[in-house]
């Protein structure tokens, strides 16, 4: 199945990649800043929205790169600016590793390798419970099909994580709850975690790569994001020979959301023609 996406403006490809618990909806104000720059196209990730959601399929890492690139063969896209953040960013890595001739650029907020065992740290365990509950049965049992518990339990990731300026409005809720509610769209969008594709998973057994990913890459580090502190952000090098990491005050992490110019910044420097 082909995601489905959306797609405007005119110029150099770019593909926007989005987080959990969000859907291409999360980039709704950054597309508008990019229109007469690039030709962005943003897609639901597997288990997500309006793509394919079978909660029983396989929404983890290899499925979502492949689905990527199945969908910029179906648009004759060769290569795009590929940006993202949370679920979305990790993607868009991948992608960069496994067809690096597909992407020309990457502008990326954490997660970010490097974080190592200090994902095992008291502080961080208090903020990826959720990582291990969505291992269990009891976490589809308790809120899949349910709209208010989809509600609350989104509710409060989208309060919790995002910078102290940011509240997500009721509409906001009320349409991703209308996403996530679908009987089996819960179940579907943590099959990420499931698949072993979540920070807690990776962090311990990610080593550096012998050849560094030489994508320019352009990593928006928020302030206010309790999942990844800035201090996280010292290892990046190792994983990437040409990147920038540029703080983002005053923002948590939901970057394109709560702060889309200068998500369309990053950008729209990443698409300008050398």
């Amino acid at each position: 199945m082909m995601l489905a996406h959306d797609r405007a403006g005119t110029g150099t490809p770019a593909f926007l990649l989005h987080g959990w618990p969000g859907d291409r909806t999360d980039y709704a104000d950054v597309v508008p800043l990019l229109a007469d720059t690039a030709d962005v196209v943003v897609p639901d990730l597997r288990g997500f929205g309006e793509s394919d959601r079978d909660p029983g399929g396989d929404h983890a890492m290899a499925s979502q790169v492949r689905a990527v690139v199945e969908l910029m063969d179906e648009l004759g896209l060769a290569d795009a600016v590929v940006g993202g953040y949370d679920v979305g960013s990790r993607v868009a890595q991948q992608l960069a590793v496994e067809h690096p001739e597909r992407v020309r650029a990457l502008v990326v907020t954490p997660p970010l390798p490097g974080a190592g065992r200090r994902v095992l740290e008291p502080e961080a365990q208090r903020e990826f419970w959720y990582q291990a509950f969505h291992q269990l049965d009891l976490a589809e049992r308790l809120v899949d099909g349910s709209p208010d518990a989809v509600r609350a339990y989104l509710a409060h990731f989208w309060n919790h994580w995002s910078g102290p300026a940011f509240t997500p409005t009721p509409d906001r809720l009320d349409h991703l709850t209308g996403r996530y509610a679908v009987p089996g769209a819960f179940t579907a969008s943590i099959g990420w975690y499931r698949g072993g594709s979540g920070t807690a998973a990776r962090a311990l057994v990610e080593q550096p790569p012998e050849v560094r990913v030489a994508t320019p890459t352009t990593v928006l580090w928020p302030e206010h994001d309790p999942l990844f502190p800035r201090a996280w952000s010292d290892r990046v090098g190792e994983w990437f020979a040409a990147v920038e990491v540029r703080p983002v005050d005053g923002v948590g992490h939901f970057v394109p959301v709560e702060a889309p110019d200068v998500f369309a910044a990053a950008v729209r420097k990443a698409a300008a023609p050398e």
